[in-house]
């Protein structure tokens, strides 16, 4: 069978909240090992970048965005889902019923899990003039800093992302925010 003809999907595995990027690995090396790796493209463990202090010190760390949960984009025919239930410390799959098959994630779901805008309204509104102005100050109203008032210092109209000067500990940082992650003041 070759790789196009099968259809994926994503699907959200409930996994031992803690352990994600461990089961992530075993997840890959058990398909790898059973040669399956056709029928699963990637394993997916969501995550977002913090920055704590440590010692004085600033310190970048992945931090885990959904503990506990792991996104696989596969096709779980056969004995996939199975397979994946058995791997150390996996729950099950997010969603299915009991003895019914795992049940996949709606397109919008996946993008919002991996940071996307819906890319509907990113097209619905592609044509549209740009909602901001460079030294526009702004409201963060999505992600980690979300509350925080910033400065716009630059506008990407390809991308539709701004770059925005945000006072963090007294500091200047800036953060590159898509237009749904800001609102005017």
């Amino acid at each position: 069978m070759s790789e196009s003809s099968i259809e994926k999907k994503w699907y959200v595995v409930r996994a031992v909240s803690g352990q994600e990027n461990k089961i992530k690995s075993y997840i890959e090396t058990e398909i790898s090992r059973l040669e399956l790796g056709d029928y699963v493209d990637q394993v997916l463990v969501p995550t977002e970048k913090v920055i704590q202090i440590r010692k004085g010190k600033k310190v970048h760390k992945e931090k885990v965005y959904f503990p506990g949960y792991i996104m696989i984009q596969a096709n779980l025919s056969g004995e996939i889902p199975h397979i994946i239930k058995s791997i150390t410390n996996v729950i099950g799959f997010l969603g299915e019923t009991k003895g019914g098959d795992p049940v996949p994630l709606r397109q919008s779901e996946v993008n919002r899990m991996l940071g996307k805008v819906d890319e509907l309204s990113v097209e619905a509104d592609s044509n549209v003039a740009i909602p901001f102005t460079k030294g526009e100050t702004v409201k963060v109203i999505d992600g980690p800093f979300n509350g925080f008032d910033g400065t716009i210092e630059n506008i990407n109209e390809e991308k539709r992302k701004l770059e925005v000067m945000v006072k963090i500990f007294g500091r200047k940082t800036p953060l590159e925010l898509s237009y749904m992650q800001v609102e005017k003041i």
